[in-house]
């Protein structure tokens, strides 16, 4: 264990006995701190091999005791003050259980033990408002997107693979003749383009055909070739099912209201577990036609706008490349074509996926409610600086190429929850609509749950867009005359939660509000959520931000069981 001739690889074995479940070790990138994912746990690069284990140690012990499962890890998402507080404590403490039944690790516990009993009693420490030291450098960090982005969930039962030496069965002789070779229809040749070295699959599919072979047919079950993309996941049935919206027309004298539309939407009962099926009327009104275009100002954020450029989303294809990831079949005919014809041609072959296309939709819905009026120091209200921020994001967005949408949201009862269009996926955002937001004013009330389950639709169905986006703005207190407490809470939570499970990613920010953290959390609950006094606050991470809330769309969702 002290040699370094097979590098982090060689703490393989300790690891997966450490944390219970089958890992791998590897180094991190220059600079980036030791951390895991939940299948492999990375350590520091350059350092010593005593220094590498003892960071694989807390990282596995982590994994081990639980530290990292899903449930805890989601409170982590884009705070990284409390989930550097959550390491800290939780080090401390699976350190010191550990060292009850591994020596090795009797020298890295704390002297004066652990602070906390439990994960749960470490996360809720974390979140408050307690002292708590900074941990060693070598406990290494907690990356929340990475762990909830895992395929499999952080650890996976060790099996007989993991804890013997395997071969490939390539190298492994086979029994009997060659006559058994020609029965099944294989050929050891066309097994060589099987290699990791042939990655395209239409080159393989090439050699196939022109050596007269092809795939053997009924060596699996039906469709066992079929490539899987995704998996739609079941709605539940009976009183726990969603009630899809019921669409409403709104009518003038008997005849329909010109551009006015609306649906009842279902609002979760806490108290009773299920929901309320029709239960508020959402109505959707147009953008207005005229507005003073003199007041039209918008701020920009150059800090936004470098980071929000870096949000890649979709694959894009570049031919033509010296190194990449695939063999350009084009470009590989052509070389052997001017070779043949005596030219020299450079040996740009392959293709490069990077994530550079971005394909992403984005509603931002404005609280425009007389919550918002409070003012800060400055005699800003809340409401004038969620405004700006909506106006900043949308200008910038836009500019980036993105498909957006501005809407704001007041309420006063249940069945007046409207939903103010100030700018449509279809239209640029100019002066008119730049006006718009800027004259809009806050009263009312906040029926949040409704007011997102109504922008959630519209960004559903008029985006057009694989990757969609809903962006609130709000100080987090929803209220409305029946709507209050744990019952406002748990229905704003609840619709957030529908549209993550309906594959629109969310994130929650609350600008110039003294909402605490708990409050936030209450509501947005694992919904991507930051705080700031001002966006510009914000900026710095704000690519972070949108990726974690995307990515989150990714993670594996625990099946509900209702009895």
């Amino acid at each position: 264990m002290t040699t370094d001739t097979d590098g982090p690889a060689r703490l393989r074995l300790l690891a997966t006995f450490v944390a219970g479940a089958a890992v791998q070790i590897s180094e991190a990138p220059a600079g980036t701190a030791a951390h895991t994912d939940g299948q492999v746990i990375f350590v520091s690069a350059g350092r010593s091999a005593a220094e590498q284990r003892r960071e694989m140690l807390v990282q596995a012990a982590l994994l081990g005791a639980g530290s990292l499962d899903h449930r805890l890890v989601k409170a982590l998402w884009a705070r990284p003050a409390v989930a550097r507080r959550y390491l800290a404590l939780e080090g401390d403490r699976v350190l010191t259980e550990l060292a009850a039944r591994l020596p090795l690790a009797a020298t890295l516990a704390p002297s004066g033990g652990p602070a906390t009993t439990t994960a749960d009693e470490s996360l809720e420490r974390a979140r408050s408002r307690a002292a708590v030291p900074d941990p060693p450098d070598w406990y290494g960090t907690v990356k929340p997107s990475r762990l909830t982005s895992a395929t499999h969930g952080p650890g996976t039962p060790a099996g007989p693979a993991e804890l013997r030496l395997e071969f490939d069965p390539l190298d492994v002789p086979e029994a009997g003749d060659d006559g058994d070779q020609e029965k099944s229809g294989e050929s050891k040749i066309l097994k060589l383009f099987e290699n990791p070295l042939f990655g395209s699959r239409a080159l393989s599919d090439y050699f196939r055909k022109m050596m007269g072979s092809s795939r053997s047919a009924g060596d699996g079950p039906a469709g066992a070739e079929t490539p899987v993309r995704a998996v739609r996941r079941a709605q539940l049935r009976g009183v726990h099912a969603r009630p899809l919206p019921t669409r409403v027309h709104f009518t003038d004298d008997g005849r329909p209201a010109v551009g006015v539309g609306g649906a009842l939407h279902p609002e979760w009962d806490v108290h009773r577990g299920r929901y309320r099926p029709d239960w508020c009327r959402v109505i959707d009104f147009p953008p207005a036609t005229t507005a003073d275009v003199t007041d039209a100002g918008v701020p920009h954020d150059d800090v936004l706008r470098r980071r929000l450029s870096r949000v890649g989303l979709g694959p894009k294809v570049l031919r033509g490349r010296v190194d990449g990831d695939d063999l350009d079949v084009e470009a590989l005919i052509n070389m052997f074509v001017d070779l043949r014809s005596g030219f020299s041609p450079p040996e740009h072959v392959y293709l490069e996926r990077r994530k550079l296309a971005r394909n992403l939709g984005v509603l931002i819905l404005l609280d425009a409610s007389g919550s918002a009026t409070d003012t800060d120091p400055a005699g800003l209200t809340v409401h004038d600086h969620q405004r700006r921020a909506a106006a900043t994001l949308a200008v910038t967005l836009e500019e980036l190429g993105d498909r957006v949408a501005v809407y704001a949201f007041r309420s006063q009862g249940r069945h007046q929850v409207h939903l103010l269009a100030l700018k449509t996926f279809d239209q640029r955002f100019g002066a008119v609509g730049r006006a718009r937001l800027n004259q809009l004013q806050p009263f009312a009330y906040t029926r949040l749950g409704a007011g997102v389950r109504g922008a959630g639709e519209i960004l559903k169905t008029q985006a057009g867009t694989p990757n969609r986006l809903l962006l609130v703005l709000s100080d987090g207190f929803p209220y409305d005359d029946g709507y209050e407490g744990r019952y406002a809470e748990a229905d704003a939570c609840k619709a957030l939660e529908e549209l993550r499970t309906d594959g629109v990613a969310c994130l929650c920010l609350s600008l110039g509000t003294g909402t605490d953290a708990e409050a936030l959390q209450r509501v947005f609950g694992s919904a991507g959520h930051a705080a700031a006094e001002t966006l510009a606050d914000l900026s710095p991470r704000m690519d972070e931000l949108f990726l974690t809330s995307l990515r989150q769309l990714s993670a594996p969702k625990p099946t509900p069981v209702h009895r």
